[in-house]
């Protein structure tokens, strides 16, 4: 291909003009400081980032530190950490005063003491009494604190919950089995049934995330599965994902009773909008179950769905009342604790990649929106409405905080 001597002479003319300075244009990166604390809370054995985890941070430029012996309680020794490239450190203060700590449960008031002003801490949000009083420490030393309960991904999905959920879900009904087939206080059977032998029968009181996974695991029992739920929505949403015709039915009383009158194994599974769980067993309908069925309350972190529900923990995990077998275990991931971490750690390690990329915790605000939904105290102020009302905090609008920066 040939050009005419005008547009060679056209070209070179524009090549001598004088041209507009380039300027370079890319992202600031930021080197992370990542505190990884022991978790002190009772029972409480899940972390949030697994050695590989760490191993990816580290690879990327990043500083991580571990307080020591922090996952071996699911076998993650001190040496796995170290040889990822984390520092181990031997005091819980030193790890808190790193720029950025993430921890599985809410820090205590003296880990708080420890904390560096201005510093990052990423927990999950738990509403206690205790909460207050933490927040006005928080505040004092001008925290930004991003519940990781609470983070939105792309698609208005919570992926933490969501993860925790699915677990709980899977997890109530192998400790269904483990207790209907225990050989002192259970029924002595198996979950799901045989061939001429009747499957097992089990009632889901909540068409969610718990209630799907906990479907799944029983029909993959070969149990037969009732559930309850007083959304038509969900309940046609579970069969439409599942792929499978089941008995689903609202939360009628009537209707409720004779399933749970011939039910092996009832899993409490209803979450509230706000507030408490409703109870919708009462006494009187759990008196009249069969000898030796079993209740898993996974509600019961919010007061549990059934009348006769209390709170019990993983030493001591089941009770008995009118012959029925309860069990009461807030924290049901923490049984499976090495599975939650690697779920955990999955959400965690994206998250801090992105906020090195874009130049720290502070532009993942502004620029993630999902992330920004998590954050209920920036640079000390309290940005979560509700947390603010309930506690009559004063409270700021994490928009108009973030446009000032």
């Amino acid at each position: 291909m040939s050009f005419s001597k005008e547009i060679i002479k056209s070209l070179a003319q524009e090549a001598l003009l004088p041209q507009e300075e380039l300027m370079s244009v890319g992202k600031s990166k930021k080197q992370l400081s990542i505190g990884l604390p022991r978790e002190t809370t009772y029972q409480e054995h899940r972390i949030p980032l697994t050695p590989e985890a760490v191993k990816v941070l580290v690879s990327n430029g990043h500083n991580v530190y571990v307080e020591t012996n922090a996952g071996i309680n699911i076998n993650f020794q001190d040496k796995d950490y170290s040889e990822a490239g984390a520092v181990i450190l031997y005091s819980s203060e030193e790890v808190f005063k790193k720029d950025m700590v993430i921890k599985v449960t809410p820090p205590s008031k003296e880990e708080i003491s420890w904390m560096t002003p201005e510093s990052t801490l990423m927990s999950a949000l738990q509403f206690t009494k205790e909460l207050k009083g933490s927040l006005v420490e928080l505040m004092k030393k001008r925290v930004t604190a991003i519940a990781w309960d609470l983070i939105k991904d792309n698609e208005g999905i919570y992926p933490g919950i969501r993860a925790m959920s699915e677990i709980a879900g899977n997890t109530s009904i192998l400790l269904a089995s483990e207790i209907l087939s225990h050989h002192e206080k259970g029924q002595g059977i198996m979950m799901g049934g045989i061939s001429g032998v009747p499957p097992t029968e089990v009632v889901i009181l909540g068409a969610g995330t718990v209630g799907e996974f906990a479907t799944r695991a029983a029909l993959g029992f070969g149990a037969s599965v009732k559930i309850f739920d007083n959304s038509i929505y969900r309940l046609r949403r579970i069969q439409n994902d599942l792929g499978v015709r089941l008995f689903t039915s609202i939360l009628q009383p009537n209707e409720l009773l004779k399933a749970l009158q011939t039910a092996d194994v009832v899993i409490g599974a209803l979450r509230p909008i706000h507030g408490r769980t409703p109870v919708v067993v009462t006494s009187e309908m759990v008196s009249q179950m069969k000898f030796g069925s079993v209740i898993i309350d996974v509600s019961i972190d919010r007061g549990g769905c059934f009348e006769t529900s209390e709170t019990t923990s993983h030493d001591k995990p089941t009770f008995e009342k009118y012959g029925v077998i309860h069990y009461g275990v807030p924290n049901i991931a923490s049984r499976v604790a090495k599975t939650a971490s690697m779920a955990l750690s999955n959400i965690f390690l994206p998250i801090l990649l992105s906020m090195g990329e874009v130049g720290g915790c502070e532009n993942t605000i502004k620029i993630d929106p999902g992330f920004r939904h998590a954050v209920y105290l920036f640079q000390g102020s309290l940005t979560n409405e509700v947390i603010a009302s309930v506690f009559n905090l004063p409270y700021k609008n994490i928009d108009l905080l973030i446009a000032t920066i």
